[in-house]
């Protein structure tokens, strides 16, 4: 595989996994850092695809928040809850938790719909993201 297409399959799926669709990044990103591509770089894709796909949750929670009673919306009614009240009770500290599995893509969406403003989502999500995918690349390192 040419290192390009790994990039793009790793910055890919970091992409989907940040949107309310389930992946596995983490998994891609050990096997890359495994397989000997260089941590600092599987990271800063990793990250970058990450945190565009959570900036996909929040204009879907910023645009069409409005639709969340619909069948179609893509998310629970009971995870938005839980997430909104995350949300409302540690303000916008709490997207400091968006790579938590499960609550954090609705934490996400729910950052869109009470209006986040943009540049803080961004800053408070990259940190959470970026610091996750920093452990798993260490730790990927430490096993191999």
């Amino acid at each position: 595989m040419t290192e390009l297409a790994v990039y793009a399959g790793l910055f890919l799926t970091a992409f989907v996994a940040a949107t309310l669709v389930p992946a596995q990044s983490e998994a891609v990103l050990a096997a890359t850092v495994a397989a000997g591509y260089p941590p600092v770089t599987a990271v800063a894709v990793a990250s970058v695809g990450n945190v565009l796909g959570s900036v996909v949750n929040w204009v879907l929670g910023r645009f069409i928040g409005r639709f969340r009673d619909r069948p179609w919306f893509p998310v629970r009614e009971q995870a938005l809850a839980r997430a909104e009240g995350w949300y409302r009770r540690f303000g916008k500290w709490s997207l400091l938790l968006s790579w938590v599995p499960i609550i954090g893509d609705p934490l996400t969406v729910v950052a869109g719909v009470l209006r986040e403003p943009l540049p803080m989502f961004v800053l408070l999500v990259a940190i959470a993201k970026v610091g996750r995918y920093v452990v798993v690349a260490v730790a990927t390192q430490g096993l191999v």
